[in-house]
């Protein structure tokens, strides 16, 4: 498979840090104030949206950043580990080759039928993009972006099928552990609970995006020189033949892998819904995933150890910024300014009725998602003031987290500062502006529909 050189994390490293310099600064400007904690009726913590006052200032040192920093590490500790874990597992199964035969395989057998090919391979990225990072397929799209076109589609379908399928999977955060269970463990939620009203989001949102996929995929088809991409494909070779990872028929072992990973996310749901498991146990159901699915796949002991080191590796940068976008939270609680500022916005947001303080917060989440557009690094920075704020504007904390889950997905599809968008648009040559032509109309479509599944968020008290 084609190697890609990804965009790396540091950006987001630098951001943070200066995100964690501004909030020093304002720990000395802020006053400070504090709401009083009660305990609702499932135990939880919640603000009392009626006893916030102003307490004397406490201004932090900025030679304790570090210190407050470690704390945030030593906080997270649990999920990182769960990110390192899930990151490890996938590694060893993309290693096997299941991935890339079952691709394969659908794209044979759906050959020269649009209606059935574009949504079974998206079905297949979203599914997987429950648990894991779109950008972990940043190596497949040339292949996927060869594909449609010997199919008749144009470069943008084949980059489509991968960005697009794996944005409905990852940003309706059905499962992801980098972002659902990193906000609902910081919101005081248990792991996948409101799962159903996700599943729910999943298929609307799956359903929405196939239908403008399928028609630009006709309309190109019947008309190639209205895509974007219409000159520089010309130049493309048309040629699938020579990728023998995708060619390799499936096997029993290759079935084998691919059921161990369905069966582990099986386990990992029933575990969270139904025996109230917390993250030290998903955590443990990666490693065994790793194992089970490295002998399926005829790995020997030490194979599976190397893929799993590099699968963990991968992995770093996210668990750095986890643990420093912790920080951002941890100086504004040690200035006392974190309840100051979660009344300001719970003030500006009572401006809007009700009914739009759903779809408020989550264009206040896209807003967010511009400055830090790692997934884990959002929810640990924003979630501490999300979840209280929607206590404050009587919205449910369940509620709270899909507006960070649909405004720090969908958005990622647009932005320059994406690692998934960008790394897939290098690797498929694709330019920005080309892109953003066919992009424009659908993320105005998901704001629209993710609107509207806040909006019926509030009305069943998710």
């Amino acid at each position: 498979m084609e190697k890609v050189k990804k965009k790396k994390v540091p950006h987001t490293l630098v951001i943070l840090m200066i995100i964690i310099l501004c909030a020093v600064v304002l720990t000395w400007i802020i006053p400070a104030g504090a709401y009083e904690r009660i305990e609702n009726a499932k135990g939880v913590k919640v603000i009392d949206p009626e006893s916030f006052n102003y307490i004397e200032k406490s201004p932090v040192n900025p030679l304790k950043i570090f210190n407050i920093s470690l704390e945030g590490f030593k906080d997270t500790a649990t999920l990182i580990f769960v990110i390192l874990f899930s990151g490890a597992s996938f590694n060893v199964i993309t290693m096997s080759g299941a991935l890339q035969s079952l691709i394969g395989a659908v794209s044979k057998k759906t050959k020269s039928k649009e209606y059935l090919f574009i949504p079974i391979l998206t079905l297949i990225f979203g599914l997987i993009c429950t648990t894991q990072g779109v950008n972990t397929f940043i190596g497949f799209a040339p292949i996927m972006v060869m594909i449609a076109l010997a199919m008749g589609f144009d470069s943008i379908i084949g980059a489509s099928i991968i960005l697009l399928g794996g944005a409905v999977g990852f940003s309706t955060g059905t499962l992801n552990v980098n972002t659902t269970i990193v906000a609902q463990e910081i919101a005081g939620l248990a792991p996948y609970s409101g799962l159903s009203y996700r599943v729910v989001c999943f298929i609307v949102f799956y359903i929405v995006t196939n239908l403008y996929l399928v028609k630009y995929a006709l309309k190109i088809k019947k008309k190639p020189e209205l895509s974007p991409m219409y000159e520089l494909d010309k130049l493309r070779v048309k040629d699938v033949d020579s990728h023998d990872e995708f060619n390799a028929p499936m096997d029993a072992r290759k079935w084998a892998v691919i059921i161990s990973l369905f069966a582990a996310l099986g386990i990992i749901v029933y575990g969270g819904v139904k025996l109230k498991w917390k993250l030290e146990e998903t955590a443990v159901v990666f490693i065994w995933l790793s194992i089970v699915a490295g002998f399926a796949a005829g790995f020997t002991p030490s194979q599976i150890a190397k893929y799993f080191v590099e699968g963990a590796k991968k992995m770093i940068g996210a668990a750095l910024i986890i643990g420093l976008a912790r920080t951002v939270s941890g100086v504004l609680d040690a200035g006392k300014i974190m309840d100051t500022s979660i009344h300001a916005m719970s003030s500006w947001l009572n401006f809007f009725p009700q009914i739009l303080k759903g779809p408020v917060m989550f264009i206040v989440n896209i807003i967010v998602n511009m400055f830090i557009t790692s997934g884990s690094g959002q929810a640990a920075a924003i979630m501490p003031i999300f979840a209280p704020l929607a206590d404050t504007i009587g919205l449910t904390r369940q509620t709270a987290v899909l507006a960070f889950n649909f405004g720090d997905g969908f958005c990622n599809y647009i932005l320059p500062t994406s690692t998934a968008l960008m790394g897939i648009l290098g690797a498929t040559d694709i330019p920005y502006d080309k892109w953003m032509i066919f992009m424009g109309k659908l993320f105005g479509i998901w704001i629209i529909v993710g609107s509207i599944m806040m909006i019926g968020a509030q009305v069943i008290n998710f």
